[in-house]
């Protein structure tokens, strides 16, 4: 009786033991999955030190700060979008885009604005050049906030449309989503505003706040070197 109640005393300190350590293990690959940094797409358009997908080779710097929800990016992108073009056509300027998920909660629970910002990504790196072009293509149709937005075929034909074939399966598994909120974390906060908003700008990393309205001259051209 006393050596098997031994046995069961020595055993049950094993057991102790192996879920004490099991729980360390677990707590440990926690942590360490927690402060590894996200995957970054593996793309040439994209800026593996900010995260910015860049498009243009110019020595001059025009960096936006975009949702796709966000309903006030919408006419800055048509007020911008030209003069950017010509801008970048002309070798004047790299332009850096960062795609945002900041209102994820105007989206009825889909996540809309970090689904398309992965799904950004998930062109840029699939083919940079069809960026630019999906870019215009979500502004155009882009959902109203509190809808829930784009699903992810409706990603993935734009995706398509705008020529990154191969970025289907990139956007429907969510693949840089660790990411997208990665970059969140990074953002930049405008000097005197409470917290982050976009569209944050910045010309040649100065920071730009447009008065009554966007006005690309004002805005940008007044503001490059």
């Amino acid at each position: 009786m006393a050596a098997a109640a031994k046995n069961r005393s020595v055993f049950a300190i094993v057991v102790s033991i192996i879920v004490v350590v099991a729980v360390g293990i677990v707590v440990y690959l926690m942590n360490r999955q927690a402060s590894e940094p996200a995957t970054a797409p593996a793309a040439g358009v994209v800026n593996q030190e900010t995260g910015a997908i860049e498009v243009g080779d110019g020595d001059q710097t025009v960096t936006e700060y975009i949702d796709f929800m966000c309903p006030i990016c919408n006419p800055a992108h048509d007020a911008y979008n030209d003069t950017l073009s010509e801008l970048i056509t002309d070798g004047t300027i790299t332009l850096q885009i960062h795609p945002m998920g900041m209102l994820d909660n105007q989206s009825q629970g889909t996540e809309y604005s970090s689904r398309s910002a992965n799904a950004a990504y998930c062109v840029a790196e699939d083919n940079g050049d069809a960026f630019f072009p999906f870019m215009d293509l979500l502004f155009k149709n882009q959902p109203a906030e509190g809808t829930t937005g784009l699903d992810d075929d409706e990603l993935v034909k734009y995706a398509e449309q705008a020529g990154a074939e191969g970025a289907a399966s990139c956007i429907t598994d969510g693949t840089y989503r660790d990411f997208v909120a990665e970059q969140l974390d990074a953002m930049p906060i405008m000097p005197g505003m409470q917290g982050r908003a976009t569209p944050t700008m910045l010309v040649n990393d100065e920071f730009v706040s447009p008065q009554g309205g966007f006005d690309a001259q004002a805005d940008i051209v007044a503001n490059l070197d």
